[in-house]
């Protein structure tokens, strides 16, 4: 699809459940993302995402569904708008994507027909996008979730080259609009709670401790959530188990709600 947001052609990759060419019905959406250093075609290739999925709704546990993988590694990195809006990849997401979606494809288009899910990079994009858009999603599955930079200065340090000639004001905004636990902490118990979360991350994983941050932050808020940690590291393996759980909850979701 072309983007004028991001002014390129932007790549996707769709799965179509198996009885879309023979029904006329519309389908739920999942929007699944990929982590840093895949496209697209990551949980194609690598997350088998269409066997898993024929699978699962062979055998009942998830409804039919669109899943749509976007590409966040052609031009730049990341899910998000970047701090000067030179690349305003989440406003393309939004104002672009969805909408292409759900006239080009039989695509329900009510926030409880509508998910988000992801790894790595991809479950840091899940958080933001269910966090500044709550009235979007019924649920965000986010896996072994990269939720950036835990401080301020940490922040600072690590995105100090693409802040250049940005204050530190403007940059302490931007940075509190970025991080999940500022996030949780500022949006309203309404909100966190009109989506159904679902965390995951291995015991093994290197970003355990922004996951455990999160767990604790929505428990002290009451936020009901489910938090998964099982024995395994930051993986294409852990990520594949992952996923039939992930279809099962936004199913049982998109069925419930």
């Amino acid at each position: 699809m072309t983007s004028e947001i991001l002014n390129s052609e932007r790549s996707f990759a769709i799965y179509l459940p198996p009885d879309y060419q023979t029904s006329n019905r519309s389908y739920p959406v999942l929007y699944l993302l990929h982590g840093a250093g895949d496209d697209q075609t990551g949980w194609v290739q690598f997350g088998e995402v269409l066997r898993i999925t024929d699978a699962a709704i062979k055998d009942g546990s998830a409804t039919p569904m669109i899943i749509v993988m976007p590409d966040a590694q052609t031009g730049r990195r990341g899910y998000y708008n970047d701090i000067k809006g030179d690349w305003r990849y989440e406003d393309f997401f939004f104002d672009e994507l969805i909408p292409y979606i759900e006239k080009t494809y039989r695509a329900k288009s009510e926030k409880q027909f509508r998910a988000v899910a992801g790894l790595s990079m991809g479950g840091g994009g899940s958080f933001m996008y269910a966090l500044h858009h709550p009235e979007m999603f019924s649920s965000a599955c986010p896996l072994s979730a990269w939720i950036g930079p835990l401080t301020f200065d940490d922040f600072k340090k690590m995105f100090s080259k693409d802040a250049d000639g940005v204050s530190d004001s403007d940059m302490y905004k931007y940075f509190e609009h970025h991080n999940a636990l500022s996030l949780i902490e500022n949006n309203t118990a309404k909100d966190l709670r009109s989506v159904r979360w679902f965390i995951d991350c291995g015991d093994d994983d290197f970003l355990y401790e922004g996951n455990s941050l999160i767990h604790i932050a929505l428990r002290k808020k009451e936020i009901h959530h489910e938090y998964r940690i099982r024995d395994g590291a930051h993986s294409w393996t852990y990520w594949r188990e992952s996923l039939p759980v992930v279809l099962e909850f936004i199913s049982d979701t998109f069925h419930q709600h």
